[in-house]
């Protein structure tokens, strides 16, 4: 265990996180989610048992998220639904971004398939136990400057 390190990134996980460079993408997915197909050949971190939000706020403890990219967040949107309809773990992503220092307009809501063809573009997917439809999310990792 590291000190000041939430407990569940791994160490798979941390050294994937670590090795993106700014502008890259991480996929966290739900449970459901065909992790399999769409990773490719990329990396793949399971962690079963775990919400998105949970997930989502570890993976964001260590990833600045960008900001020279107009929406560094997104999530699924909820097929056949309002635009504004979020669900519970949707809700909770945009919350984390928010605590980020950003706003909630700048988490992009992306149709099912839009998402699909977005994710193909990530560096690292990490699928959770997520068990709620749409339980997907995407952050675009940014610069540190030391």
């Amino acid at each position: 265990m590291l000190k000041g390190i939430n407990p569940i990134l791994t160490p798979e996980l941390l050294m994937h996180l670590c090795a993106m460079g700014h502008g890259e993408w991480v996929a966290v997915v739900d449970a459901n989610f065909t992790a399999n197909y769409l990773a490719n050949g990329k990396p793949l971190v399971r962690l079963p048992g775990l919400s998105l939000e949970r997930v989502s706020e570890a993976v964001l403890s260590v990833l600045p998220l960008a900001t020279d990219v107009a929406q560094p967040a997104a999530i699924m949107h909820v097929c056949h639904s309002e635009a504004a309809h979020r669900t519970d773990a949707q809700h909770g992503v945009i919350q984390l971004v928010q605590k980020s220092g950003f706003g909630p307009d700048q988490v992009e809501a992306l149709e099912r398939y839009d998402f699909y063809e977005k994710i193909k573009t990530a560096s690292l997917i990490v699928q959770t136990g997520e068990g709620t439809a749409y339980g997907n999310a995407l952050f675009c990792k940014g610069v540190i400057l030391l």
